[in-house]
């Protein structure tokens, strides 16, 4: 008798793996800059509020997000109706391709960008369509408007772009979002916007407002330190919201991860004071590589791309031989969080010795 085994959908087949930043593994490597994590604590506060939320961790969190819902409305000067949560602005990110595209349709994304865009497209069942990023690593949005077709559901845009972290400007992203057909819904990722200090770099909000196929993602993940927890949410018109509430997974925001978020949004200037001294850090990471001779793609993330080709593992290897994990993309480069100074230190001193004997 043949074994038979539960039929699985063929469209998983060729779903990538999602690869997490590889954690510090402890004795040599001290440090981990693979993940785009906050190297602070919690803000102030938002710790003592968690603890006292975890004891009711026996009863399910609000399903409607209430009170952290009606602090990012007074916050963001939005509309409730116009909000929604999910487990990270990934988790966000997956509701919106289930909301807008299935089998025949399709997901269109620059490339590299976001290593998600192209797993949770294919789960539900879309083809992710992918448009290189130009020389200078930046979105092509010539190119992706060119892509577009009457099978086009969605389009991210991330701003600042994963793991590049290189930006699209106000006059190019209004002209885009003028020209992309008014069924397609546009998201805007902004999971780094925090970290942005280049003027003409519009903030999503303001463009969303008279934009109804706009959509606005953000995360507490990076630049508020709640990575652990899994929160974020989107900014969208009501249709659009509404339909991300539909897809969310119910219950998927604890009311720990609910209590900190609220917290932390109470905590504004202890935040501008932490992403600051991250964005000097990172002025003077880029200063360095630059000094050392790598040619460095202008960031306004949390983290600078180094693109090596080949010499990507050896990068790789070099760095934690030195005590710090990088994250790399085989073949194409390596994206290096700003994390502490020390651990700075280690990554640039690497950066050096790898450079003089290659």
């Amino acid at each position: 008798m043949t074994e038979k085994t539960p039929r699985l959908r063929p469209a998983l087949d060729g779903v990538p793996t999602y690869k997490p930043g590889k954690p510090a593994a402890g004795g040599s490597v001290a440090y981990k800059l693979s993940s785009n994590e906050n190297p602070y604590p919690p803000l102030p506060g938002v710790l003592e509020k968690a603890v006292d939320a975890a004891g009711s961790i026996n009863r399910y969190p609000d399903l409607a997000c209430a009170a952290l819902m009606a602090e990012l409305s007074e916050r963001f000067s939005v509309p409730v109706s116009h909000l929604a949560t999910g487990t990270g602005s990934v988790g966000v990110a997956q509701q919106l391709v289930q909301a807008t595209a299935g089998p025949g349709d399709e997901v269109l994304y620059a490339w590299r960008s976001f290593e998600a865009y192209p797993i949770i497209a294919q789960v539900s069942g879309a083809t992710p369509v992918q448009v290189p990023l130009t020389e200078d690593e930046v979105h092509d949005l010539d190119a992706m408007l060119a892509a577009i077709t009457d099978r086009t559901r969605l389009i991210f845009v991330c701003n600042p772009n994963n793991p590049t972290g290189t930006v699209v400007r106000r006059a190019e992203l209004e002209s885009f979002l003028d020209r992309v057909p008014g069924d397609v819904l546009v998201v805007l990722d902004e999971a780094y916007i925090e970290f942005v200090r280049d003027a003409e770099v519009p903030d999503g909000l303001d463009l969303y407002r008279d934009r109804p196929n706009v959509c606005v993602l953000r995360t507490f993940s990076k630049a508020y330190g709640l990575a652990g927890l899994r929160v974020g949410f989107a900014v969208a018109h009501e249709p659009v919201a509404a339909a991300l509430r539909k897809t969310a997974v119910p219950f998927g925001v604890s009311h720990i991860a609910q209590e900190a978020a609220i917290a932390s949004l109470r905590s504004e200037d202890a935040l501008r004071v932490r992403v600051q001294a991250l964005v000097e850090e990172r002025a003077r990471v880029v200063e360095t590589l630059t000094a050392q001779g790598w040619t460095v793609p202008e960031t306004q993330a949390n983290f600078v791309w180094l693109r090596l080709g080949e010499r990507t593992a050896d990068f790789a290897e070099a760095c934690e031989r030195a005590g710090v994990v990088v994250r790399p993309f085989p073949g194409e480069g390596i994206r290096v969080t700003i994390g502490e100074t020390e651990a700075n230190d280690l990554f640039l001193k690497a950066a050096e010795t790898f450079r003089k004997e290659f």
